[in-house]
């Protein structure tokens, strides 16, 4: 049996190793504001800064630290090209809607690259093309009529069968004039000049209610009332269940390895392909004669996978392909995919006036957090672009694919809230739990998730998720509690590490 200390690398991202820590106070008192921000990672530090930026006076509320949840974790291109998305998105959403997407995606592209130089951020901005590839000769077509879409929604796309990669390819779609960057820098810098203009920012500062209205009104896990003109959820997967996005939205963790190698023999762009298990490929310089390649992969519904097989998987791939050296860094990130494949970016409800909603990246959370902050911005100033109908949260889709895709999740998250009950235990006894592992126990009647550290004390918490219920599972490979339903994950003492959980696991005495 493998065990975590085969694991290669240090389990910790890059982005969050290589950028410094945050102090910024927890909120403790009563306050008001123009707009409260709940969420600060890409999407809720780019829409801050944006309404600032524009004179709005602005809280961003943040339940751990600046950029360090999903942001932190991600593997960071910055690109329109979102693998096949315009073939798809002319079929479902006619040629406009795939013109304002490509337009709205690489919009947010330059966005960034113009707000590191205005701001003088020293954040690895790099420019460089994004190729979509397959290994398949029988993909040939397919990817033909991408780049093809991809070129009509006004991208500069083009089909090619010649990359940088260290094995051939069968086709790729080439979209140039993309970049890469370094998400952590780049965002401690807007919360730096977001308070340098009279912002604040609140760590450590979890919002557990909300009252819509003319004003909003948030309250804190602290017990600090914010009084607020709007609302804008940045929270990845929305905290708050009243406009039943949770049906829409599907949880997915992709592993991430990351090792130096040659600056020489590193491939000049970023890659992606479904082939393999889905495989993502990007560096970042480390100094003159070498940069760290970035590999992605492996994608799983949280609570399904204990993730080790698959780093060992992932790892292996990167070593076989690339020359190299030892695996430096090992993390996870977590992303949302919206059941029509487009993000949720607008009012939260059909209902709401002023509260709105940023989600369902779908793993493309750089270009849509920053997608999220124009539009956010611009519509609370009253100036809504041409392409916010494109991801009104509010729309109603009848295709067959989406209606498929809705169905197919959510028969996924009742077979986990039902199936799971029915299973007798997961293991018989709590002296069956082996130091450095976790499982779900019956314990008088009760499941409880229980972890045995390294030095043989167990932790014990109900085994329910806070948010709906649904019973969670251990992730050995990152030492955490996880739901397959919602994709909310917990801390071996029951601590909330993402949501849409607000509330921790409770303790329970064994």
């Amino acid at each position: 049996m493998t065990t975590r200390s085969e694991l290669p690398g240090t389990a910790e991202s890059y982005w969050m190793a290589t950028a410094p820590g945050t102090r910024w106070p927890a909120l403790d008192t009563d306050t008001t504001a123009d707009v409260a921000v709940i969420g600060a990672g890409m999407a809720g530090l780019s829409v801050a800064w944006e309404l600032t930026r524009a004179g709005r006076n602005v809280v961003v509320l943040e339940a751990d630290r600046v950029a360090a949840g999903v942001t932190g974790y991600t593997t960071a291109k910055l690109t329109a090209a979102h693998s096949l998305v315009y073939e798809r998105l002319r079929r479902t959403r006619g040629r406009e809607g795939a013109r304002h997407y490509a337009r709205s995606q690489q919009a947010a592209v330059e966005r960034v690259a113009s707000v590191a130089a205005e701001l003088g951020v020293d954040c690895d901005f790099e420019r460089s093309s994004a190729l979509t590839f397959t290994t398949d000769p029988r993909q040939h077509a397919a990817f033909r009529a991408e780049a093809e879409a991809a070129a009509e929604a006004g991208l500069d796309a083009r089909l090619v069968t010649e990359t940088d990669l260290p094995f051939p390819v069968a086709a790729a779609v080439r979209v140039a004039h993309q970049a890469r960057f370094h998400p952590r820098k780049y965002l401690l810098a807007l919360a730096d000049d977001i308070a340098a203009r009279g912002g604040a920012v609140h760590e450590r500062t979890r919002v557990t209610g909300l009252a819509e209205g003319s004003p909003c009104r948030l309250t804190t896990e602290r017990g600090a009332t914010i009084t607020a003109n709007d609302v804008v959820v940045a929270t990845h997967y929305p905290v708050f269940d009243r406009a039943l996005l949770f049906a829409r939205l599907s949880p997915r963790r992709e592993l991430v390895v990351a090792a130096p190698l040659p600056a020489a023999d590193a491939p000049e762009h970023m890659y992606i392909t479904d082939d393999m298990g889905k495989r993502s490929v990007r560096t970042a310089p480390l100094d003159e004669d070498r940069r760290l390649l970035i590999v992605t992969g492996e994608s799983f519904t949280p609570g399904t996978d204990d993730g080790r097989e698959r780093f060992l998987r992932l790892d292996a791939w990167m070593h076989e392909h690339f020359p190299v050296g030892d695996t430096t860094f090992r993390w996870a990130a977590q992303d949302n995919d919206v059941s029509d494949g487009v993000p949720l970016v607008g009012r939260f409800h059909p209902g709401a006036r002023h509260v709105y909603v940023a989600t369902g990246f779908g793993g493309w959370g750089m270009s849509g957090g920053a997608m999220a902050g124009q539009l956010l911005a611009s519509t609370l100033t009253g100036t809504e672009p041409e392409w916010a109908g494109l991801y009104d949260p509010r729309r109603l889709r009848s295709t067959l694919r989406e209606g498929a895709a809705l169905l197919k999740q959510q028969a996924e998250v009742a077979r986990h809230f039902v199936g799971d009950r029915l299973k007798t235990t997961h293991v018989d006894s709590v002296a069956e739990v082996a130091p450095g592992s976790g499982a779900v126990v019956r314990v008088e009647g009760r499941r409880c998730a229980v972890y045995r550290d390294e030095d043989g004390v167990a932790h014990a918490v109900s085994a329910r998720c806070t948010h709906l219920g649904c019973l969670v599972a251990f992730n050995e490979a990152e030492t955490a509690w996880e739901c397959p339903c919602h994709g909310s994950r917990f801390g071996i003492d029951g601590e909330v590490l993402h949501g849409p959980a607000l509330r921790p696991l409770p303790p329970r005495t064994i």
